[in-house]
């Protein structure tokens, strides 16, 4: 006699529980697994997945023109002239080659079977996804001499009474002739309705990320032209991209800042053997080695700013987060540079250099094409196939060596300008690292790391303190009576600093008062520059208000801009305003001040004439031709005191237009500065000059 069931039998959970999902039934149940997310980026993922189905048409030498248009109605329709999705019969699912492609996972032209070489398409669900996805989806294929239409609801095939999503449907049926094309006519037409009961009530296709993605395409496929039309609102928009010039004239786009070398391409072709599972004549999974070409692609140019641009690329598809085939160029990058830094007596002993310090000022696109790479997961963000990281590697070694230790005038002199970059930025680095670690204040005086000629303030309070940069040492004597020691710190230069638009890197850290201006900021310079570490809440200079202390002021405003930009951007860069004349009045009246500024020429002219007419007398007016010549008394009253003082602030409203105006007026181009100076000659008052 069997024994009964235990008390405790859960009874709950037994096979009957168990649900298997047929077909496309999955990808509804769990979208996110197949376009990442059900919101804008899942919508903009079924339209990439459409879309590149006719760019590997087109990378095959297929077609060169793809139209995708945004319907007023909601629907999505991208259009080829391609060879058309096969319409035959396929063997073992006796479907049509359209059905199967709309209908079934995991099914297409893009295993192998030689129909494509390098695709960005090749899990064979993208086209079927999108159908299960959409509540209509309608594809029109031309070829073999005719038009052939089929249409389907939810990845059902059937027949809808109208057009629309919301026209009747009536399940069922199968690809059927429309109509006769030109023999030689092929291509096909898709149109979709994404499924609201799907996608978030929020998700809204983005016209900046169609645009991005047609023009990112256009580089990667030279030749090929994407027509994007929008005419979801009465204003119909039409764009065209189109670009021959490849990803030589993509990174040119990319680049964010002024070149300091040509665009430099570094090509080759390598093979690789991969061991994959293939199906044998008995159906079993057997291991096979399996020999791949990979062709290499990339373009990278160095400019003269501090970010690094970088765009990956597997069989055009973009990698944003990288993969085997980014870490194989970055460390090639690295191996390269620091070998062509051996001999040429830029590194001191003890000096290296890292990745970060190859990639400042770095813009490149690294592009790879081989069949069947592996991806992580279906929206393709990670390349995974770990041969391609050592190949990458050799071919971008062996061609960046080639650049960097050409004889040729014109590539020498750019590689020369790249490895004195890359040394500024190592020197950079270290002492951005050495500001870090150094405590702020208290701790960096008592270890003496800050200048001697430093004369800091007691606050600890940042935004409250504040730096003077003050013009000459007999100015510092006045101005340390006048300040208050409390929150104002001041730091005295020598005249003219370096002019470091003209200068490299490495030149600026070797000059002594950019050097200490850096220094006792404490926030580092160029790249590494943090904010945070910033020991001022206000940068302010003070310098004489003649010619001379208004270079001194552009001077230092180039160096702040150049290299301490995110403090001007902040608005916590000011100049002093000091007064050019005073006046002494002999017989004030009650509540009247003994003495006057005044600041400008003008205002000089209207105060004596205001004076005047009042009828108070006042000696001769003094003119400041310097800050020594005022007592701290007054350099406090009129220039130092919160109270009393005006400042005038740095700001940029326009970045693009503040980096030309510093070039023209400190650059090495002499041409443009002459033009501006002989311009502004004409509309020159000769007897403003003060002579």
């Amino acid at each position: 006699m069997s024994p009964a069931p235990a008390a405790t039998e859960n009874r709950e959970y037994e096979a009957r529980h168990l649900l298997v999902l047929e077909g496309l039934e999955a990808v509804r149940k769990r979208p996110a697994m197949y376009i990442g997310s059900t919101d804008t980026r899942g919508l903009m993922h079924c339209l990439w997945e459409i879309i590149d189905n006719a760019v590997d048409e087109a990378l095959g030498g297929h077609g060169q023109e793809i139209s995708v248009t945004l319907q007023a109605d909601g629907g999505i329709a991208v259009v080829d002239h391609a060879r058309g999705i096969p319409v035959d019969i396929e063997p073992r699912t006796g479907l049509s080659g359209v059905e199967v492609v709309f209908t079934k996972l995991h099914a297409g032209g893009k295993f192998g079977a030689g129909s494509y070489n390098a695709t960005g398409g090749l899990h064979g669900v993208g086209a079927s996804v999108v159908n299960a996805l959409s509540t209509r989806l309608d594809v029109e294929v031309d070829r073999l001499g005719a038009t052939w239409t089929m249409s389907f609801r939810r990845g059902v095939p059937g027949t809808f009474d109208g057009p629309g999503p919301d026209a009747a449907f009536t399940p069922g049926g199968a690809l059927r002739k429309a109509g006769r094309v030109a023999k030689g006519r092929t291509g096909t037409r898709v149109v979709y309705w994404p499924d609201r009961q799907i996608f978030l009530a929020g998700a809204q296709l983005s016209l900046t990320d169609l645009h991005n993605r047609a023009r990112q395409t256009s580089f990667l496929v030279p030749g090929l032209a994407l027509h994007v039309t929008d005419a979801r609102t009465a204003e119909v928009a039409r764009e065209t991209f189109r670009h021959e010039g490849g990803i030589s004239e993509y990174c040119e786009f990319l680049a964010p800042d002024r070149s300091l070398t040509d665009v430099i391409r570094l090509q080759g072709t390598d093979r690789f053997t991969e061991t994959v599972p293939m199906l044998d004549d008995a159906g079993h999974m057997e291991p096979t080695d399996v020999e791949r070409e990979l062709e290499v692609d990339v373009a990278v140019r160095w400019g003269e700013g501090y970010d690094t641009t970088l765009r990956s690329y597997v069989n055009i598809i973009a990698t944003p987060k990288g993969g085997t085939h980014v870490a194989g160029f970055e460390r090639a990058l690295t191996k390269s540079v620091g070998s062509a830094l051996q001999g040429k007596r830029l590194l001191k002993a003890g000096e290296e250099v890292v990745k970060d310090d190859v990639l400042e000022g770095l813009t490149a696109v690294v592009t790879v094409r081989l069949a069947e790479p592996q991806f992580e997961g279906q929206t393709k963000e990670v390349l995974g196939t770990p041969a391609v990281s050592r190949l990458v590697s050799k071919v971008v070694d062996r061609e960046l060596t080639a650049f960097l230790g050409s004889t040729k005038a014109a590539p020498k002199a750019q590689a020369r300008a790249v490895l004195e970059k890359v040394v500024g930025a190592s020197r950079a680095r270290v002492a951005a690292r050495a500001h870090r670690e150094a405590t702020r204040r208290k701790n960096a005086l008592e270890s003496s790391s800050l200048p001697a000629k430093l004369a800091d303030c007691r606050s600890n309070d940042v935004d409250r303190s504040e730096l003077f940069i003050v013009e000459g040492d007999s100015a510092l004597g006045t101005a340390k009576l006048a300040r208050s020691s409390e929150f104002q710190a001041l730091l005295p230069i020598r005249g003219k600093i370096l002019n470091v638009q003209k200068a490299s890197v490495g030149d600026m850290l070797k000059n002594a008062e950019c050097a200490s201006i850096i220094q006792v900021v404490g926030a580092g310079s160029g790249r590494s520059f943090d904010m945070e570490a910033a020991r001022y809440g206000k940068v302010i200079f003070m310098a004489d208000a003649d010619s001379d202390g208004a270079h001194i002021r552009c001077l230092l405003a180039t160096l702040f801009f150049r290299y301490m930009r995110p403090l001007v951007d902040a608005g916590r860069v000011y100049t002093a305003v000091p007064p050019l004349h005073r006046f002494e009045l002999t017989n004030p009246r009650k509540g009247m001040d003994r003495f006057i500024y005044t600041y400008s020429d003008a205002e000089y002219q209207r105060k004596a004439a205001e004076l005047t007419k009042k009828g108070l007398n006042f000696k001769e007016p003094q003119r400041y031709k310097g800050l020594g010549e005022m007592d701290a008394d007054q350099l406090s009253e009129t220039t130092m005191s919160p109270r009393h003082r005006t400042l005038r602030r740095m700001t940029v409203d326009d970045g693009l237009m503040a980096e030309t105006v510093f070039e023209m007026l400190m650059g090495n181009d002499v041409g443009p500065r002459k033009e501006f100076i002989i311009d502004g000659a004409y509309s020159l008052d000769a007897a403003a000059i003060d002579a």
